[in-house]
């Protein structure tokens, strides 16, 4: 396995990284749920589509593709010389599992009315966070698990609630014991703590700039508040089973604003 992944990794390498000077150069898999970072000179222009990307002053740039993203991208960077360069991007399409979960109580089936208002409230704070764009370039220098620990769940996979189908799940679970260390995958600031989420529960968003950003759920406490910078590996929270969760564990979820990145993927690039 670990020779097959070695592969893959020089197979994508030689497709985006043709020569030492290519304008392009891209980290990460071409594949849905897949967060891609890119290289070129600073002060370069690069659009993927008509969307202009912010490259930093190391010439970093980064995007992403969505769990169900069928769509063809043109991705283009014109370099302060006026060379231009132009990529074709298709994610490739995955497969997720399902999960069928019987015996959940009515009253998580069916919140009631002031519940149902409380979950948008919690909705439209997350969304916000997720808006909101930086110039910190943490998201270019790679990532860590927040935890070791057995993973339950993966993204992109649905679940089934006595027998309903339900959104699909976005996150990587990583089981755990209330309290059990959360750690920063990647140095930035924390842009939202709110302990008590209706579905969510205890729920930390963090920065690592240009729209990328690690969101926490269930979480049984806080030891930063936002506003607060902290750095790859800083403890910043404890597992919990708060909100809607049937026990201790740590939902981990990446994004690229609003789109959902797969955790596991980005664990993968290497800078």
């Amino acid at each position: 396995m670990k020779n097959k992944t070695l592969l893959t990794t020089l197979t994508l390498a030689s497709v985006f990284c043709t020569n030492a000077f290519a304008q392009i150069q891209l980290s990460g898999e071409l594949t849905q749920g897949g967060l891609m970072i890119g290289k070129t000179q600073a002060d370069s222009v690069v659009k993927l589509n008509d969307k202009v990307l912010p490259v930093t002053k190391q010439g970093n740039f980064v995007f992403g593709f969505g769990r169900d993203d069928a769509n063809t991208y043109t991705l283009s960077v014109v370099q302060p010389n006026g060379e231009k360069e132009i990529k074709t991007l298709t994610p490739k399409k995955r497969k997720y599992n399902e999960q069928r979960i019987e015996g959940i109580k009515k009253s998580i089936m069916k919140p009631n009315p002031k519940a149902v208002e409380r979950a948008a409230k919690d909705s439209k704070q997350v969304k916000a966070a997720r808006t909101i764009f930086s110039d910190t370039t943490a998201f270019a220098n790679g990532f860590i698990a927040p935890i070791e620990g057995t993973i339950t769940g993966v993204y992109g996979s649905r679940r089934i609630y006595n027998g309903v189908p339900k959104y699909p799940h976005y996150g990587l679970d990583y089981a755990g014991k209330t309290g059990d260390p959360v750690k920063a995958p990647a140095d930035g600031k924390v842009l939202l703590w709110v302990p008590d989420m209706f579905y969510s529960g205890g729920t930390m968003i963090i920065d690592h700039g240009h729209g990328v950003s690690s969101t926490f759920l269930h979480l049984s406490k806080s030891y930063v508040k936002a506003g607060d910078t902290v750095k790859q590996g800083d403890v910043v929270a404890g597992v919990g089973a708060s909100g809607r969760a049937t026990g201790p564990h740590l939902d981990w979820r990446i994004n690229w604003f609003d789109v959902k990145i797969d955790p596991a993927l980005v664990l993968k690039i290497s800078q």
